[in-house]
């Protein structure tokens, strides 16, 4: 047949195709419609790449429409449970912002963190928090929301303060027992999880610390807002939200279930919950102001309207400063959904490089890099870094990076926790730095700061595949060995 008689120099080629369509769309894209490409126009481009994939699989390598379909109900029955996640997290966002929950941040970060070492106190503080938590998801879109604001205040741009807390929002979730990833790569290469988790320390903790250099740098040259500014901000607060200690209560329950493992889905369900039940209690006149302009008669139901569309609808409150409005807007639910249109386009894309074969032929480029030590560490890191554009998910690009040098790092006689740690050094943090990923979209939704507006200052996500990369060069504690791999890991 046809397919046959292609050699596997053509197939690599041929494999190129769509991501060379993917990319040049793209590109096409962002130049036309700027930050809004991502309200469509990626979505479209990834559709289109991978009506390419399919064109070319199914004209070259005869591959059945059925592969496809298979392919593309698995991928979105995996990505399930994330829709229901960002549908949460943009309730968080609305209910969280009613209750005075982010105000309350945003006016005691204004008392309490200097202009100087915000940046190192962001960075200090999600690091904290994700490490609790194991979440890069939760810790922006809550933690982070609330750093945004104060940023915003204090004269930050969005694009600095952003990179800082996705930064080390992913640092967390890259070295956390909690963390999903780490129990990913960990458990998919056979390598216990503490002993995954203390062997990276030889690459993340030098990553962390010039990550943390750098933004104290920032902060100590940092002219700021005027402290007037601030103390204006802060009475605008003061003025239109009920700020109470108490408030305190939703996100410290919040991290309490975080921390005792409950699931994700119930973790942010019931946090925006009582931030609803928050809001009656603490921020009544919020309540009433944004259900009154949905709804009339009973005072129950205005304050049910007002509830339900803090959870699901855009809400913009009038404080009266333009600067504050900004600060305390939310997005809810619907703001999520542009966020939920491009992961499933991002899947589909996916889906199809996977069933066509065609990321098994790309694969076959990095393995003449693998000769040498420097060389098969940076072939992972490069990869899975790559996967995150190509496959738009960061857990197919941890499961098909381990695949991919499984071997490799086995007949070369390196222990598989160099390779556990080189798939998390790049597949795990650079995953929030592609603008159509699902990590990179979402976390650009959460904040509202595009993903190639913040991407430049998130150090940590930036250092830590070129860190892998050196150690691996330097031979830091990086040892052959003769233990093999035990017989019922997982793959």
């Amino acid at each position: 047949m046809f397919a046959v008689m292609i050699g596997q120099k053509y197939r690599i080629w041929i494999a190129l195709c769509p991501v060379a369509v993917l990319v040049a769309v793209l590109a096409l894209n962002i130049s036309i419609f700027g930050a809004d490409s991502i309200l469509g126009a990626s979505q479209v481009a990834l559709l289109l790449a991978g009506g390419v994939c399919i064109g070319l699989s199914m004209l070259l390598y005869k591959t059945e429409w059925r592969s496809f379909e298979d392919a593309f109900k698995s991928h979105v029955g995996d990505i399930a449970g994330a829709i229901l996640i960002l549908l949460l997290i943009g309730a968080i966002s609305g209910t969280w912002t009613a209750s005075g929950v982010v105000p309350a941040f945003i006016y005691y970060g204004l008392k309490i963190i200097s202009p100087k070492v915000f940046l190192l106190t962001a960075c200090a503080l999600c690091a904290l928090v994700s490490v609790m938590t194991g979440s890069s998801w939760t810790t922006i879109a809550t933690v982070g929301v609330a750093l945004l604001g104060i940023g915003r205040a204090e004269g930050f741009s969005d694009a600095m303060t952003a990179g800082a807390i996705i930064s080390d929002a992913y640092f967390g979730d890259k070295v956390s027992p909690l963390s999903d990833t780490t129990v990913l790569a960990s458990s998919i290469n056979g390598v216990p999880l503490f002993k995954h988790i203390r062997y990276m320390m030889y690459t993340t903790v030098p990553s962390f610390v010039l990550t943390l250099a750098v933004f104290t740098a920032l902060g100590l040259s940092h002219t700021g807002t005027e402290s007037g500014q601030m103390q204006l901000y802060s009475n605008v607060l003061r003025e239109n939200f009920n700020i109470t200690p108490w408030l305190m209560i939703v996100p410290a329950l919040t991290v309490l279930m975080i921390w005792k493992r409950m699931p994700a889905l119930a973790v942010l369900a019931v946090s925006s919950l009582v931030a609803a039940l928050a809001s009656l209690v603490f921020q009544p006149h919020i309540v009433e102001k944004i259900g009154s302009a949905i709804a009339d008669g009973s005072r129950f139901r205005i304050y049910f309207a007002g509830i339900m569309v803090s959870i699901f609808d855009t809400v913009g409150i009038d404080t009266g400063n333009a600067e504050v409005n900004a600060l305390v807007a939310s997005r809810g639910m619907i703001g999520m959904l542009n966020t939920v249109y491009l992961i499933i386009c991002a899947m589909f894309f996916g889906a199809c490089m996977r069933a066509s074969g065609m990321i098994a032929d790309m694969s076959r480029l990095m393995l003449p890099l693998t000769k040498t030590r420097g060389g098969l560490v940076g072939a992972t890191v490069l990869t899975g870094t790559a996967l995150n554009g190509i496959v738009s998910d960061q857990y197919l690009s941890i499961i098909l990076t381990s695949n991919i040098f499984l071997d490799s790092y086995e007949k070369q006689g390196y222990d598989t926790r160099l390779l556990s740690r080189s798939v998390e050094d790049s597949a795990t943090v650079t995953s929030p730095l592609f603008p159509w990923s699902s990590c990179g979209m979402t976390q650009a939704t959460i904040l509202s700061v595009p993903t190639l507006v913040y991407a430049p200052f998130c150090l940590f996500n930036i250092i830590s595949p070129l860190m892998s990369v050196l150690i691996a060069l330097i031979g830091w504690n990086i040892n052959k060995t003769d233990v093999q791999r035990p017989s019922n890991a997982s793959h």
